[in-house]
């Protein structure tokens, strides 16, 4: 997905430590792709966040808004979901003195910084929050039944009766595969 940038200037309004900007919009974004799912969104991403000068930063948090439409994973008809997903970024003003963080600890440190311009981009967070509340199997209803492996007919339209005939089979191979199947044609005349 290549989503427009948002972009937030820093200015005088977030001067000095606690000093908060709301920053809200919408993005005319129309589809992304996670993994081998594409999902599309017919109404685009609303956000509301919150700008807030933390002392050594900006800290971004707030919520990202979309309705999403896709395929149901088991069935392959339309699915749609609501995402409503926490934004939570942290952009440093200056890059942290290296002595301050071990090897160890270099992996949790989460940061951005804010631009030689007085700038935040908020893209890549917006963009992270919306993957983050996209779920990695999408189901057009909870009990969605899927397609039959046989004739590919969706069962949640029709019994096409080929779930019963397997099952049917699976219990008969399971049988058969019993050390005691042996003994089933075993005759014993007194």
């Amino acid at each position: 997905m290549h989503m427009d940038p948002v972009i937030a200037i820093i200015d005088e309004r977030l001067a000095n430590a606690g000093d908060t900007l709301p920053v809200a919009g919408h993005l005319d974004e129309a589809a992304y792709t996670l993994g081998n799912h594409d999902f599309t969104l017919p109404s685009g991403i609303d956000y509301d966040l919150m700008l807030t000068n933390a002392g050594e930063g900006i800290l971004a948090t707030g919520i990202l808004r979309a309705h999403v439409e896709g395929a149901c994973d088991r069935c392959l008809e339309p699915a749609c979901f609501d995402v409503a997903a926490e934004v939570d970024e942290y952009y440093l003003f200056e890059e942290p003195a290296e002595a301050s963080y071990s090897d160890d600890d270099e992996d949790e440190v989460d940061y951005s910084l804010v631009g030689d311009d007085h700038t935040v981009d908020l893209t890549e967070a917006l963009f992270a929050a919306l993957l983050m509340e996209t779920p990695f199997v999408v189901l057009c209803r909870e009990d969605c039944k899927g397609l039959c492996p046989v004739c590919g007919a969706n069962l949640n339209e029709e019994d096409c009766g080929h779930a019963d005939q397997l099952e049917a089979q699976r219990e008969q191979d399971r049988l058969d595969a019993s050390p005691f199947a042996a003994l089933k044609g075993l005759k014993l005349d007194n």
